[in-house]
């Protein structure tokens, strides 16, 4: 009789996890000047942008500035490509600890609507891909404070794959 192999306890799974999301994170330093988190929940991520005075763009308003908000809904949509490419690679064996980060999408073009002011407080945004092929993803991403069924601001994006062989 051949002894199984006994499985990995969640908690070092979810730990790897963790790990190999804020190295993903790290790497780009635009992120952490934004104060962008991430919370993870199995394969899903909820980008946060937590409220700063410095992220106003109209204070008489008061409301985020324009290029924030566009610029979260574009970081939120490449993490999570960025993250799908790991998740696979992790589930499939093929990554595990020390392996190298995999190279982030780059942006073919980005549509934002800004469908009402971000009011000054955290704001939420999580992306949908909605096609991811070897070459080209398509990805859909909204953002909302308080209520998710409210977004203030919506973005589509187009992104070059980063080739998977590293050529």
């Amino acid at each position: 009789m051949n002894p199984r192999a006994r499985p990995e306890p969640v908690q070092m799974i979810e730990t790897r996890r963790d790990a190999a999301l804020r190295a993903l994170v790290a790497g780009v330093p635009y992120i952490g000047f934004l104060g962008i988190t991430f919370d993870r929940r199995g394969d899903e991520l909820t980008a946060i942008l937590p409220f700063d005075d410095r992220l106003i763009g109209n204070p008489a308003i008061p409301a985020l500035h324009g290029g924030v908000t566009a610029a979260f809904l574009e970081t939120a949509a490449i993490i999570e490509l960025g993250w799908t490419l790991m998740w696979e690679a992790m589930e499939a064996g093929r990554a595990g600890p020390g392996a190298a980060l995999p190279d982030l999408p780059k942006t073919i073009d980005f549509t934002v609507d800004y469908l009402r002011p971000g009011l000054p407080r955290d704001a939420c945004a999580r992306a949908r891909v909605n096609r991811s092929g070897r070459r080209y993803a398509s990805v859909h991403v909204e953002a909302w404070q308080d209520n998710r069924s409210r977004p203030f601001a919506q973005g589509t994006g187009h992104f070059l794959m980063p080739d998977p062989d590293g050529g």
